[in-house]
């Protein structure tokens, strides 16, 4: 959510915002009814005011026995409450209508935010590692986990449906390993480790920025007002929501959970196997931290670089994207992508998501702090994928497979994988 009265001294550029994200608002609707909402509470309160000095003039009448002056008095002021009541009403209206488009206002993008439509106009910023030369057909994901007996798509179906799947055995184990890597990972890096609920109210999404925008992602519980988080980003933003909290250092968090999306809209190749599904886990970091530009921005490559260095301890070849305006969600100022090759796509696959959105999500939770001089100030946020599995596994199990059909374990997993150099398919089996 921006300032008011910033939108208003800069209608262009927030209007080139949404029209860059595809977001459906007329800047100039949204400025024609704040004033309407202005101009009745203006109205309402010269109203009050009207109303207050009848109700003194009446009470000075009736202590100096004046009682045909007093009811004169009294007899304006029910007709001044008959008008308030009409203009409250409108200006609650008025109110509310400005609230519902401002849920619609995008953060506006960082200069350096490529123009694009979609994800085809990202920009590419480096490749790191390179993506394996097999000399033999290499079985994707799905078919290594059947043949390893550790993915089974169709009794995942059967409980719940497409997208859904059953992770067993060493791919259950691997499931685990990356998050638990990736949480000491963070913790190394000063981060604090959160448990955080995943079903929420739907004000932590509307803080987030996640609604009203985004609602048909979301899954809800029948007859409450909780929703299902796909991120733990929901939860962590909303921890300190309506709290003026100390930021002389950046605050870092983070949190293992299970995520869900309804996925509507997604087809094509992004169904098979492991890589779009309904119910998911991610390692997500959040960090709060003073307004400052310089510093929002070093902690955006900051924690860009620690899902980075997950991957590579994980040993696989990725890149880095700049996201441009059409890719990118309402809350989001600046955004990097990390694509992680996927050797039965052919191609790099989103992993990782890392964005800075100033002070965007702290004005909807209402989280601030104080500055030097004591002035209450917004905070700025930045979230991040550590890693999200078991989308991870796509190119963990890919690029590790051997032509014999068993699978390497980096190095750094080994500790959380009783130690197993490799997975070996159950009999012997072979390719």
């Amino acid at each position: 959510m921006l300032d008011m009265n910033w939108i208003r001294e800069h209608r262009e550029e927030v209007q080139r915002a949404a029209d860059g994200k595809g977001i459906r608002l007329s800047v100039g609707e949204l400025l024609a009814a704040d004033e309407r909402r202005r101009r009745l509470l203006k109205e309402v309160e010269q109203l009050r005011h009207a109303r207050n000095e009848l109700s003194r003039e009446a009470g000075i009448a009736m202590r100096a026995g004046d009682d045909e002056r007093a009811e004169e008095a009294k007899r304006r002021a029910r007709g001044i409450n008959e008008r308030l009541a009409a203009l409250e009403a409108q200006e609650a209206e008025a109110k509310r209508q400005v609230h519902e488009l401002m849920l619609l206002v995008p953060n506006i993008v960082s200069p350096d935010t490529p123009d694009g439509a979609s994800d085809a106009d990202n920009v590419e910023i480096r490749r790191v590692g390179e993506p394996p030369v097999f000399d033999y057909k290499p079985l994707d994901h799905v078919e290594l986990g059947v043949l390893h007996d550790m993915i089974d798509m169709p009794r995942g179906v059967k409980m719940a449906g497409t997208r859904s799947y059953v992770l067993k055995g060493a791919a259950a184990w691997l499931h685990r390993a990356v998050q638990q890597l990736a949480l000491d990972h963070l913790a190394a890096k000063g981060f604090t480790l959160l448990e955080v609920p995943v079903a929420v109210r739907g004000e932590a999404f509307e803080a987030a920025g996640f609604f009203p925008l985004g609602k048909d992602q979301v899954y809800g519980i029948a007859g409450e007002n909780l929703w299902l988080a796909g991120t733990a980003e929901v939860p962590l933003v909303s921890l300190y929501s309506g709290e003026t909290i100390d930021l002389a250092e950046p605050m870092r968090l983070a949190a293992a959970s299970a995520c869900f999306r309804s996925e509507v809209g997604s087809a094509g190749r992004d169904v098979h196997g492991l890589y779009r599904v309904h119910q998911f886990a991610k390692v997500e970091q959040v960090v709060l931290c003073r307004a400052d530009p310089e510093l929002a921005e070093k902690l955006l490559q900051d924690i860009t670089a620690n899902a980075e260095e997950i991957l590579q301890m994980l040993e696989l070849p990725y890149r880095v994207v700049a996201v441009c305006i059409g890719d990118m969600a309402q809350k989001t100022y600046k955004q990097f992508d990390i694509e992680t090759w996927m050797p039965s796509r052919g191609a790099y696959g989103e992993t990782h998501s890392s964005s800075c959105l100033l002070d965007f999500q702290a004005r909807r939770a209402n989280i601030r702090y104080r500055d030097a001089d004591g002035i209450a100030r917004f905070a700025y946020t930045l979230n991040n994928t550590a890693v999200a599995t078991p989308r991870i596994l796509i190119p963990l199990l890919e690029n590790h497979q051997q032509p014999d059909g068993s699978i390497r374990i980096p190095k750094a997993l080994r500790p959380y994988m009783q130690g197993r150099e490799r997975l070996e398919p159950p009999g012997g089996g072979t390719v």
